[in-house]
């Protein structure tokens, strides 16, 4: 969520760069100003009304002391006018704080100077790619009917206990994922990163935390009755463990890692390209957050980059890094560099993880604070990244890896997994 005072102080310079988003910000900006403006002067006359009644009320009980009853019972009809003034001033102050509030969630973070404009995933920039994409043998498998063949994932059952992308991982295929899973966690944590284990459900507060909440309910599975959302990603509890939280410059970098299933709803996606693993409502992946001061968070953004890269690397898996454009960059995003690994047998990139930097915008909502040197109260900045999601990273290796007699496992798993192939 942006700050009013760095809206009014910025407000041209952030008009020009939402337009990057596709983004119409005059109209709102002036609402915004002139709400706060309304709230400012509100607080203003409350607190003047509210000093007035108290200095009153030490007047009255003077004059009562004194015995001049008279003179403090009419100064009490006044202190009653003050009371009733003061119980409308502060209905209206909370109206103005809130209606500011909803217009505030409405705006998306003000994108990083080095964000292409554009307005869909065919204005992004390709800033790096790495790998040999290998030359299958004729007749090769898409992942989904390689699960079949070598029965390691079963679609159907999966669409007959829940529904559609909801699948069954069976025999090597769940070893294989589990395998994944455990090296991505080792991985995270060799690099200095603390694992948790977090909740799947969250409540509203931290919807809104990390900015899923109000942009993002439709996607969301939503537990009506206790008012919990099933999480999206591990971002979403990790970040908000940090929530309203005052912390001093000392304690950054903060490193946090987790793995969680995810749940998303995906409404809308059907299609080819959302066959087999290419598009699930619940599918694992491990996640990287960190805390950071903000002159250093995007060299932290950097290393995160790095770490996501060398896992790909090692799985030897053709990849390329994108930096997304205004109009395909998330809500609450200022940077995202998306990873796609190479589907050999589909012929297409798969998105495998996407790494951001939310500057304050998540933490203002947060009320995540630091002391600086100075030991101003200051917001810190937050990132996460996915390192990595399952789904089509085990897309990647099914494909990539297949071979006339089996498919291959990468050699970095094959320790976690037991096993050099599946045939």
């Amino acid at each position: 969520m942006l700050q009013v005072s760095n809206i009014a102080e910025h407000k041209e310079a952030y008009i020009k760069a939402l337009k990057k988003r596709n983004y119409d910000a005059p109209e709102i900006f002036e609402q915004v100003l002139s709400l706060d403006e309304t709230r400012r002067t509100t607080q203003a006359q409350l607190d003047d009304t509210l000093a007035s009644s108290n200095k009153l009320s030490k007047e009255i009980g003077l004059l009562f002391k004194n015995g001049e009853h008279q003179k403090a019972n009419l100064l009490k009809e006044k202190t009653g006018r003050l009371k009733e003034e003061s119980k409308e001033l502060s209905e209206k102050l909370t109206q103005s704080i809130e209606e500011l509030q909803k217009l505030l969630y409405t705006i998306p973070n003000i994108p990083h100077d080095s964000v292409p404009a554009g307005v869909s995933e065919e204005d992004n920039e390709e800033v790096f790619r790495d790998g040999d994409i290998p030359k299958l043998a004729e007749g090769s498998l898409p992942h989904w009917e390689l699960a079949k063949k070598y029965d390691i994932i079963d679609f159907e059952l999966g669409n007959k206990i829940t529904g559609a992308g909801f699948p069954v991982y069976k025999g090597k295929g769940a070893r294989l994922q589990r395998a994944l899973i455990t090296w991505f966690l080792e991985k995270a944590t060799d690099a200095g990163y603390t694992e948790y284990q977090v909740p799947l459900m969250v409540n509203e507060a931290s919807g809104f935390g990390t900015g899923q909440l109000p942009d993002k309910e439709g996607q969301m599975y939503h537990v009506t009755e206790d008012d919990l959302y099933l999480i999206p990603t591990a971002e979403v509890p990790i970040t908000n463990m940090f929530r309203d939280n005052l912390m001093n410059e000392k304690d950054f970098p903060v490193l946090c890692t987790g793995y969680t299933p995810c749940f998303r709803r995906e409404a809308g996606s059907y299609g080819a390209h959302v066959r087999g693993l290419n598009r699930l409502h619940q599918f694992d992946k491990v996640e990287i957050v960190r805390l950071e001061t903000p002159e250093n968070s995007y060299k932290a953004l950097d290393n995160m980059v790095e770490h996501i890269k060398n896992l790909l690397k090692e799985l030897k898996l053709p990849y390329r890094i994108l930096r997304l454009c205004g109009g395909d960059i998330t809500f609450t995003s200022a940077l995202t560099y998306d990873f796609e690994v190479f589907s050999t047998a589909q012929d297409r990139w798969l998105e495998v993880s996407s790494v951001s930097n939310f500057e304050t915008y998540q933490a203002n909502r947060l009320k995540l604070r630091f002391r600086n040197k100075e030991n101003q109260k200051e917001l810190a900045h937050t990132l996460n990244g996915s390192a990595l999601a399952l789904p089509r990273i085990l897309a990647g290796i099914l494909e990539n890896y297949q071979t006339e007699d089996g498919i291959n496992i990468p050699e970095v798993l094959r320790p976690y997994c037991g096993f050099d192939k599946i045939d």
